[in-house]
């Protein structure tokens, strides 16, 4: 069993030094508590609601930034993993919404969000390389962040290239919900870990930045697409999983849920032409 932690924090908006320290300070606890993989939010080292891409990249860091070294020490003694989003700046000047797969070596992968959500896209550059599967000591992961859960293909990509776990770093924006309902984003995750089985843990911040609330929906969902955990009072959302299950398929004697995919009559219908004016009435 692997034991998988999202720790739903606060970081502040261009407070980088607070929330390094933060980010830090809470994958250090998590794997004293015995977590292997430890995911915190979307932009957790710069905070969301940037006024502009001048103060973005007042906070924006490297993968050679010494807060990785930092993560590096604290996920040493489980031999485990840290992944976490941080504004990356990059020799060409332009800033990313990264996330970066830290384990006792140092970084061993960088993602950039390539699906920008609303004006996110007034600040980042979306990324251009598809997600990557990372094999790590604590198993083989799948890395997206938020927004790009909406895109089935990423996700199943990553299933298909033999993810075990697909950890995502999340800033999902407050929702109002029907009563007895979770909210959009865990419904979709839910859908996304069962039509994989592949399990996936969702790490989504708290607190209000800039007027802005957020849902606090963290959770770990397992490979049968059942949520597992989800954050308690203090922000910590933990479940032990064996990841091995995501490398099962079947539904059943006669159902595989790769197995059974036609790969052949896809490639058309994902080059299809979206439908974007409204049929005459």
């Amino acid at each position: 069993m692997t034991r998988i932690t999202c720790r739903q924090l606060s970081p502040g908006v261009a407070d980088l030094d607070s929330n390094l320290e933060m980010t830090t300070a809470a994958i250090r606890e998590s794997v004293t508590a015995g977590a292997r993989v430890v995911v915190v939010p979307e932009l957790a080292t710069s905070g969301y609601m940037f006024d502009s891409v001048e103060e973005a990249r007042s906070v924006a860091i490297r993968p050679s930034h010494p807060v990785f070294a930092d993560w590096a020490a604290a996920v040493a003694p489980a031999d485990g993993v840290a992944i976490g989003g941080f504004a990356e700046i990059r020799d060409d000047g332009l800033i990313y919404n990264s996330a970066a797969v830290v384990d006792a070596s140092g970084v061993l992968a960088v993602y950039r969000k390539v699906h920008l959500w609303d004006k996110e896209k007034l600040i980042f550059t979306p990324g251009s390389v598809e997600p990557p599967v990372v094999d790590t000591p604590a198993g083989r992961l799948g890395v997206l962040i938020c927004f790009d859960l909406e895109f089935p293909e990423f996700p199943r990509s990553l299933a298909l290239r033999g993810a075990e776990l697909i950890v995502a770093p999340t800033n999902w924006p407050r929702e109002s919900v029907p009563a007895g309902e979770r909210v959009p984003e865990v419904t979709v995750a839910m859908a996304t870990a069962y039509s994989n089985h592949v399990a996936i843990a969702c790490c989504d911040r708290a607190g209000r930045e800039r007027g802005q609330d957020w849902n606090e929906a963290s959770c770990v969902i397992d490979q049968r697409g059942w949520v597992v955990a989800t954050a308690d009072e203090s922000g910590v959302a933990t479940a032990d999983l064996d990841l091995n299950l995501s490398h099962d398929k079947s539904m059943g004697d006669l159902v595989d849920v790769f197995g059974d995919r036609r790969p052949e009559l896809y490639e058309a219908l994902t080059h299809a032409t979206p439908l974007i004016s409204r049929p005459t009435l």
